[in-house]
């Protein structure tokens, strides 16, 4: 089975079941919270666990970290009622829990997921779902037969403004797209202080082949999952380059990656990543023949083609229930859009509450999950193969 026709029957089998498999009747509701399980606590989980706490309808009920002093802030974190794990799978042994909320290195997404599936849990799994395409079948044909709701971790999948945007798209306001260019710029070596030289690899994974899909994976893919969204679609192929290149210390993944991807209707989409300059960070730049969209983690922009227009005609721009255009243009970045919504990571963990309270698949579900991860895996191999991949040239098998 080649991977377009792996995805495609997937989605469909989405759109034909709110979940896939056969569901049991839900017993959940605010007065019964789900309990949670919180699988790595460093930055990025333990950093969850707020917004978890604030969450009507979910308890977080336990933690687990390999590392003793991520797992205690985890734990403080959460509150008394959290159980403390040093194995995952003792977490995914107790059946007070419900779901797990998949925070570890990259490398380990898939395995976890699946164990977590076999236990009978939900799951929430970070980006990016998981690495490798075989990897990714199993892992969506598990979860097809599971019955249990699996949410990846594309949080701005989730926001309110983006979704709003991708309507506004949909309604013709941008016209015709014909190419977006994507960059998350950093100025700084992505390294964390390490106390003791025997965790480098533990603490700083994301330098390191054997965990890692260094830029691509932790910072691309949110912005590829995007365009996936926007589209309607997935990439054809992709040509890229990397290197390392300013940080000389040791490191396996690239410091800058520059990647562009070629979409049906020749719609092209470039990525890129640097850590060695942060001039305007992250952007996503929507470019149609009716204007330009231009967003960044929380705010966006309409740059309309043309003359700058007068209030009357901005009215007729704004076709979103939510969003409201305001005259004038905003430092340089054009007339701004108002859109009201919750912190992303929090709206994300919102609509995991709530797909699993109604049986219904999120939007940011395991197949939108499995076609980012598949174009993150084309991504990293077209730059280290140094080659054009395409998406059809190897199986699913």
């Amino acid at each position: 089975m080649k991977r377009r026709d792996f995805v495609m029957k997937s989605s469909a089998a989405l759109a034909a079941t709110s979940v896939f498999g056969t569901v049991a009747a839900n017993s959940f509701s605010f007065d019964k919270p789900i309990q949670i399980g919180v699988i790595g606590t460093g930055s990025r989980g333990g950093g969850l666990i707020p917004f978890l706490n604030e969450i009507e309808g979910i308890t977080v009920g336990a933690c687990c970290d390999v590392l003793p002093f991520r797992l205690e802030k985890g734990l403080k974190r959460a509150g008394k009622q959290a159980k403390s794990y040093t194995d995952y799978n003792d977490l995914l042994a107790d059946k007070n829990i419900d779901a797990v909320l998949i925070a570890t290195p990259f490398a380990t997404h898939g395995k976890i997921a699946m164990d977590a599936l076999k236990a009978g849990k939900h799951v929430y799994c970070e980006k990016t779902m998981t690495r490798g395409y075989k990897e990714i079948k199993d892992l969506v044909d598990l979860a097809q037969s599971s019955g249990k709701i699996v949410q990846t971790g594309h949080q701005y999948h989730s926001s309110r403004m983006y979704v709003d945007i991708v309507k506004m798209i949909n309604e013709g306001k941008v016209g015709n797209i014909t190419a977006f260019e994507c960059q998350w710029n950093r100025n700084g070596d992505w390294r964390r202080a390490v106390p003791d030289p025997s965790l480098e690899h533990a603490i700083n994974w994301r330098m390191y082949e054997e965990f890692s899909g260094g830029l691509v994976a932790e910072l691309c893919s949110h912005q590829i999952d995007f365009v996936n969204w926007v589209t309607k679609s997935t990439p054809q192929r992709v040509m890229g380059m990397g290197g390392i290149d300013y940080w000389k210390d040791g490191r396996e993944t690239y410091d800058n990656v520059h990647l562009m991807y070629e979409y049906p209707q020749g719609v092209k989409a470039t990525f890129t990543c640097l850590t060695s300059n942060a001039k305007d960070d992250y952007q996503i730049k929507v470019i149609g023949d009716k204007g330009t969209l231009i967003l960044d983690y929380t705010k966006a922009w309409f740059y309309p083609e043309g003359k700058k227009q007068n209030s009357k005609v901005l009215g007729d721009v704004d076709g979103v229930s939510g969003a409201t255009i305001t005259t004038g243009w905003d430092e340089g970045k054009g007339i701004p859009l108002n859109i009201d919504h919750e912190d992303p990571s929090k709206q994300a963990l919102m609509d995991f509450r709530d797909s699993i309270l109604t049986n219904k698949q999120p939007i940011s579900n395991v197949v939108t999950g499995a076609n980012a991860a598949i174009a993150v895996q084309m991504g990293i191999d077209a730059m280290h193969q140094n080659r054009i991949v395409t998406w059809e040239e190897s199986s699913l098998l």
